[in-house]
């Protein structure tokens, strides 16, 4: 499929509030955008996020592209996808504080 034949995901633009929304390039930002909805979005926002770009592509970016995740958004992250261990998870790994035992 052809990118331009893609359907947007159905987010609201509330979830970007920083940033215009009609601009955001969905293609090259999906790190900042697979972030920005582990961190703020539900349920219907992952899922929406999977049907654009793929589980596998939104577990590897969460696995190995993230850098930082605040506790709570890993905590989410986990949630999400149960089959993610915080110790694969980059931003864990790469966190000052750890080892963390709160998850």
């Amino acid at each position: 499929m052809r990118i331009e034949d893609k359907i947007l995901p159905d987010i609201h633009p509330k979830f970007f509030w920083d940033t215009d929304f009609n601009l955001l390039d969905w293609e090259t930002a999906y790190v900042p955008i697979i972030t920005r909805i582990i961190e703020r979005g539900g349920q219907n926002e992952i899922d929406e996020i999977i049907k654009y770009y793929g589980r596998e592509k939104v577990e590897n970016t969460i696995r190995h592209e993230i850098h930082f995740l605040a506790n709570y958004a890993i905590r989410r992250a986990i949630e999400f996808f149960p089959e993610l261990k915080k110790e694969e998870m980059h931003c864990y790994l790469n966190r000052k504080d750890k080892p963390y035992h709160w998850i």
